[in-house]
């Protein structure tokens, strides 16, 4: 692999000659904030099984499995700050280059940072949504109530099955989203993809099509992924490090 500065040279030379530049992001871009990823060891995911989500509307104990889960992960994610490739992203759209952000997570910390244009491919950890009619619940209340003793919260509206507005296993992914999101990386000139191991479909294939349209790609990923021969550049430094110097170069 090349030196990080020759790979920092050619990166800022496809930054420069783009103008409709699309970022994917995952959950690795949020590590460096203090958000354990799906696959990190120790981390909340790591530390208790996957309730899909046919298990969260057919078993009472399954979904008091996932709030415990929950519960834990909220105590990680509510005082989570944008580290400095989120801003390096939002500052990439204020310049008028990045024109749309597709992310993986659920942390809201793109928004945090001042990025307008996101597309949250599975939901948000800040709403809870009833499945039955659709009330929507701040998290922050739905966390009151699993401190308090609750351990299946209800919809005090239907009485139908509360659970955070983001996308488990084994559930559909939503389909404006994915619609806006492909139409984004059909239509780039250059793709950012930060963070993401590429093993989840749909959106591990949001690469490929940015490829297939003959756009340009960027990784930046602690790890190999399933497609890095497609990438003009690839980067196994930290997210920040990179889109941060970038930046500044830029």
């Amino acid at each position: 692999m090349p030196t990080f500065e020759k790979r920092l040279t050619k990166a800022l030379t496809l930054l420069q000659s783009c103008k409709n530049i699309t970022a994917f992001t995952g959950a690795g871009i949020s590590t460096e904030s203090g958000i354990s990823d799906f696959r990190s060891k120790g981390g909340v995911w790591d530390r208790y099984r996957i309730v899909t989500y046919q298990e969260f509307i057919s078993s009472h104990d399954a979904r008091v499995e996932y709030w415990k889960m929950k519960r834990e992960l909220y105590t990680e994610i509510k005082d989570a700050k944008p580290n400095r490739a989120h801003m390096a992203l939002a500052e990439l759209e204020h310049m008028g280059k990045l024109k749309c952000l597709i992310t993986q997570n659920i942390d809201g910390l793109h928004q945090d940072s001042g990025s307008s244009n996101v597309i949250e491919l599975h939901g948000t950890n800040r709403k809870a949504v009833c499945l039955e009619c659709g009330k929507l619940w701040p998290i922050e209340e739905v966390q009151e109530w699993l401190e308090s003793g609750e351990t299946d919260p209800s919809c005090d509206a239907c009485n139908g099955f509360v659970k955070p507005a983001t996308i488990s296993f084994g559930q559909s992914m939503p389909e404006a989203e994915m619609v806006r999101a492909f139409e984004c990386v059909s239509n780039c000139d250059l793709l950012f993809m930060i963070g993401s191991s590429l093993q989840v479909e749909p959106a591990a294939s949001i690469p490929r099509e940015a490829y297939s349209n003959g756009a340009k790609l960027i990784y930046v990923n602690r790890t190999e992924t399933p497609s890095d021969s497609l990438a003009d550049v690839c980067f196994r430094e930290n997210a920040g490090h990179v889109l941060g110097e970038l930046v500044n170069m830029f």
